[in-house]
C-alpha cells in the first residue's frame, strides 16, 4: 500500500533527503572509484574536504601528484592492475 502524500500546512516544509551508501570500485588498469556517501579522512582522522562531490576517484597506481586522489597518472605510466571480484576467507580468530 502506498503511504499518503505528506500535507504541507501553510509556513510547513519537510524534505526527505536520501544518500546512495558507498559503492567501491575497482577499476581495471585504474583508479578506485568511490561512490555514494561516504568521507575520507587522513591518518590523523581530519576529513578531506570533497568540494560536494559524490564519486572520486583513488590513487591506485602510486604516481598520482594529487594523492589520495586520482589525477590520470595511471595512463602514463601504463599501471597494469585487474582485480576480478571474489569471495575472501574468513577471518583468522583473534588470541
Amino acid at each position: 500500500m502506498a503511504s499518503p502524500a505528506p500535507f504541507y500546512g501553510f509556513g510547513m516544509t519537510s524534505a526527505t533527503i536520501e544518500t546512495m551508501p558507498a559503492k567501491i570500485i575497482i577499476n581495471a588498469n585504474g583508479s578506485i572509484r568511490v561512490e555514494g556517501d561516504f568521507e575520507i579522512s587522513d591518518a590523523e582522522g581530519k576529513p578531506f574536504g570533497l568540494g560536494g562531490r559524490t564519486a572520486i576517484g583513488l590513487c591506485r597506481c602510486g604516481h598520482s601528484e594529487n594523492k589520495p586522489f586520482c589525477d590520470g597518472s595511471h595512463r602514463k605510466v601504463n599501471f597494469q592492475s585487474v582485480c576480478p571480484a571474489r569471495d575472501l576467507p574468513p577471518p583468522a580468530p583473534k588470541p
